[in-house]
């Protein structure tokens, strides 16, 4: 977003949104209910004999903690964008650990299975989807070109691809792949079941991702190069492509992250990935919450991991 250069008031400058802020905050709590909370026990003096859930207790609980926040929340109004950010991002994962170690997680079992579910399950989640998205990269260009092709065949087939796998659940995709497939006499294991079928989905979505970067080059450039005696391929590569990648690639980044978490449907048939032994690390020991927790850690970092990549290269093709 572009940096806005109409100079206004902050809201958290202005008294009557404070107030309101104020007000909103209060409601919410009282109506949480957090006097048996572990804020609570600590204004035991002044909440007295009243600390074991009566509504004076809600009361000066709710209020306190209201002005602690919004306090906080009128303080970071005032810093720099940059320490806004940080000290956002800061709160919010020290109230994700909060919230986090209020199931009572078992941090000695973690310990002990983090490393297997990093060297198996991140290993196998990955090269899953780099060989995914590869594929389905080639099947968008495809059938791209083929949409915008002005034959009536290859129209056909890239339309009727794109409408059938954007149409069904990725996890029917799955199923129909892998279960479907060996009553045909293609008996196909599980890790190229899942591949196919994350290619296949994740190629039809791209399709149209990149026949909308292709078609926001102006057609005078491909007459142009045309009219000099360009071959189709070369006036792909050389004029079309090299203008459309920079706008093709925010949203196949996205699609690769997501493809990343979807990856996960892939357990269902018994692919060791990150999600798999999640479950069954944790259903041996009914230890759920503590592999699914660290599941979830793992996932968000590949992420985040993505999404710099990603900035990255948004920045180097920016500069040309």
């Amino acid at each position: 977003m572009y940096q806005d250069t109409v100079q206004e008031a902050r809201l958290l400058s202005k008294t009557p949104f404070v107030v309101a802020l104020y007000a909103c905050f209060f409601v919410l709590l009282f109506l949480f209910d957090l006097s048996g909370s572990g804020f609570a026990e600590l204004l035991a003096p002044a909440i007295g004999s009243d600390s074991e859930g009566g509504v004076y207790a809600r009361f000066v609980t709710s209020i306190t903690l209201s002005a602690i926040i919004t306090l906080g929340i009128w303080l970071i109004g005032k810093l720099k964008f940059n320490a806004q950010r940080v000290t956002v991002w800061l709160i919010m994962a020290g109230l994700f650990m909060l919230f986090f170690t209020s199931f009572d997680l078992s941090f000695d079992f973690i310990q002990s299975k983090i490393w297997f579910m990093v060297s198996q399950g991140i290993l196998t989640t990955l090269y899953i989807s780099v060989i995914s998205i590869s594929i389905a990269s080639v099947l968008a260009i495809i059938g791209a070109v083929a949409k915008l092709s002005s034959n009536g065949f290859a129209n056909g087939l890239a339309s009727f691809y794109t409408s059938f796998f954007r149409g069904l659940p990725l996890l029917m995709q799955v199923y129909l792949i892998y279960l479907g497939l060996p009553q045909l006499g293609f008996v196909i294991d599980a890790v190229p079941a899942g591949i196919l079928a994350l290619s296949l989905c994740y190629g039809a979505y791209m399709t149209e991702i990149f026949r909308a970067g292709i078609e926001s080059i102006p057609k005078g450039q491909w007459e142009a190069a045309r009219s000099i005696g360009f071959k189709f391929g070369l006036t792909m590569r050389r004029i079309i492509l090299p203008q459309a990648i920079p706008l093709i690639i925010p949203p196949t980044g996205n699609q690769f992250i997501a493809m990343l978490k979807d990856s996960s449907l892939v357990s269902v048939i018994g692919v060791w990935e990150l999600m798999f032994l999640a479950r069954t690390l944790g259903q041996k020991d009914f230890k759920h919450m503590e592999m699914l927790i660290t599941a979830a850690m793992l996932y968000w970092i590949l992420s985040m991991v993505l999404e710099f990549a990603q900035s990255h290269i948004e920045r180097r093709y920016r500069k040309g």
